[in-house]
């Protein structure tokens, strides 16, 4: 049976625009397992972001509790917020955010940096297929080539939990199925919880665990037991 990682209970983000309480997440429960891949689905507005800022340590809950294994994140103060991303939180966007006048290689040393126990870059090159582009400049590199070093950087820091926004969202059918195929990997092989953010459900096939996000709230939750492979995830 996989351990409980993450654990929520009556998380709640509401933000003051003026003389109105603006509701991003109101209220909700769920949780999170060692080794899983979770898809959180919704539309534009439902939270999805807000709730991935909040798991990441990037923003706070208003109110509610949310637990990273014994760890209390909605009580840590800013220090210990920033201790929690450097040690136990990677992060891959839509966009890939690589320093352009870095290589490949030190793109991902930029990760490994601030890592307790990082892994070693020339590995990471080895195992996503790119140990031919280990000196290569972003601009020299193909999008999902770009997307795979992002990915690389987010795993040299060796985090227990991977956040993913929209990751296969600026990428073609055929380099998206590849991105998902590495995530499925990061939680199989090096034995990690991935939540990927999308609003595309075919996505969530090929997860371990699915939430459905609307107006704030979880709308429904489900674990898959027959997750397809990411080559056969369609979109």
């Amino acid at each position: 049976m996989r351990k409980t990682l993450i654990n929520a209970t009556g998380l709640e983000k509401r933000y003051r625009m003026g003389e109105v309480d603006v509701y991003a997440l109101r209220g909700i429960d769920f949780s999170l397992y060692n080794r899983e891949l979770a898809v959180i689905l919704g539309q534009s507005g439902s939270g999805k972001t807000t709730l991935v800022n909040l798991l990441g340590g990037i923003d706070r809950a208003t109110a509610g509790e949310l637990y990273f294994g014994d760890l209390p994140i909605h009580r840590l103060n800013e220090n210990e917020l920033t201790e929690y991303r450097r040690i136990q939180v990677g992060f891959i966007f839509q966009f890939y955010n690589l320093m352009p006048n870095l290589t490949a290689t030190e793109n991902i040393k930029l990760g490994a940096q601030i890592a307790h126990e990082p892994l070693e870059a020339a590995d990471l090159l080895e195992k996503l297929g790119l140990a031919d582009r280990a000196e290569h400049f972003p601009a020299q590199l193909s999008g999902g080539e770009q997307q795979r070093i992002a990915i690389a950087r987010a795993l040299a820091k060796n985090p227990r939990l991977l956040l993913c926004d929209e990751p296969t969202g600026a990428l073609d059918l055929p380099t998206g199925r590849q991105i998902l195929a590495l995530l499925r990997r990061f939680c199989d092989e090096y034995g990690k919880t991935v939540v990927l953010i999308t609003h595309n459900a075919n996505i969530s096939e090929m997860a371990d665990r699915v939430i459905y996000l609307k107006d704030g709230k979880v709308e429904w939750s489900k674990r898959n037991d027959t997750p397809i492979s990411p080559e056969e995830v369609d979109w």
